[in-house]
């Protein structure tokens, strides 16, 4: 497995390790000082640090990266590179496309929400589709995790629609987001220690510091409510500086006894259960977890309408507001707070959707993509 940075393990692809590993396959990862992570050592067979840049600028990811990839994959003569995140994607893909024929190495490119979509600038929509359609070539197999990808891959034909395989996102454990093992005295916890009273009511925001998840706005919009109980609650961690804006801007709308920036947490669980909905009003997702997180938890989502959020809250399962539309924002955290019941029932369909992105199931569906990928 290949990705940018060793956070991609660690919040999304650690149960494909184990899993794999229990049926006897070799599972090794490659990524960005993933050697620094002992998570990632415990988890993988073995793993290896190779010169990513998050930068797609940096010439270090054409220049540095492949000569490693190229040595330890022709050394260790993997049948499977799945490759993850747009830079380790490409690059690796360049770097192994004469391997590929030598060894008889599948590649598997999982694309979590490409680079180019509606509503994006033109120039970089240009730009990372004639990527993906240049690096095509290179991939035996493109999985796409929502419908909008899926359809754009045929529709400009990065890949032969043969090989494409749609996969609904990359899995949630329903039995580890059990609002049953929520207790309410782990909910009476946190509000402690978020300082709150009695009368106060949670949004929560799970999301990391990036100008995509648009934290600005969920401010903004809860500056907009102009109600003193409702606090914002977000779960991330990014740059200082975003950070710092966000609080700032919360300084300057006078809502920062209101806005609660958690950093990385471990308790998402817990926060998605005391929290009234969840918010997420990026401007590009792939397929977002922690919807689905949500969800499995029976609480209410607020989301923009873009791919991925659209296949989740389609069906009255959640508010789609515009991307940046502060006042619609406002107008659905204010429908949630008036609405207590729809509210509850609006999670509730979003649960019994939930099944068909068991984790259980998307790991069924790489099992066969991987035994069509060595044997056919």
């Amino acid at each position: 497995m290949v990705a940018t940075v060793s956070s991609v393990f660690r919040d999304f692809l650690f149960p494909f390790a184990h899993h794999f590993r229990s049926q006897g396959w070799e599972v090794d990862a490659m990524a960005s000082k993933i050697s620094a992570c002992p998570r990632c050592i415990k988890t993988f067979d073995r793993v290896w640090d190779v010169e990513f840049s998050r930068n797609p600028l940096d010439l270090k990811n054409l220049f540095l990266a492949p000569q490693i990839i190229r040595e330890v994959v022709a050394k260790e003569q993997y049948d499977i590179v799945h490759v993850h995140t747009p830079i380790a994607a490409f690059v690796t893909r360049y770097t192994l496309n004469d391997l590929r024929k030598q060894n008889k190495t599948k590649v598997i490119y999982t694309a979590h929400g490409f680079h180019f979509y509606s509503g994006g600038s033109t120039v970089k929509n240009a730009l990372f589709l004639n990527l993906e359609k240049l690096a095509g070539p290179w991939t035996d197999y493109l999985v796409v995790i929502n419908h909008d990808d899926e359809q754009a891959a045929e529709r400009f034909g990065v890949i032969p629609p043969e090989r494409i395989c749609y996969m609904p996102g990359i899995g949630v454990e329903p039995n580890y987001y059990n609002r049953n093992k929520i207790s309410e005295a782990d909910i009476l916890q946190l509000r402690q220690e978020l300082g709150l009273t009695p009368n106060n009511t949670i949004f929560l925001a799970i999301a990391e510091f990036t100008l995509n998840k648009r934290h600005r706005d969920m401010v903004s919009a809860l500056a907009h409510l102009g109600r003193p109980e409702i606090h914002l609650v977000i779960a991330g961690y990014g740059p200082k500086p975003l950070m710092d804006a966000t609080k700032e801007l919360a300084i300057e709308l006078g809502v920062e006894k209101q806005v609660h920036l958690l950093g990385y947490r471990q308790d998402i669980p817990t926060l998605i259960c005391a929290s009234v909905a969840t918010l997420l009003v990026s401007e590009r997702e792939g397929l977002p977890r922690c919807i689905m997180e949500s969800f499995c938890l029976d609480t209410p989502v607020i989301g923009t309408d873009i791919r991925g959020i659209r296949d989740l809250l389609a069906e009255d399962r959640g508010l789609l507001v515009q991307v940046g539309d502060i006042e619609a924002i406002a107008a659905a955290m204010t429908w949630i707070l008036d609405h207590p019941q729809e509210s509850k029932m609006m999670g509730n369909r979003g649960r019994e959707h939930m099944s068909v992105y068991d984790l259980q199931n998307i790991l069924k569906l790489h099992e066969n993509l991987y035994a069509k990928a060595l044997y056919y």
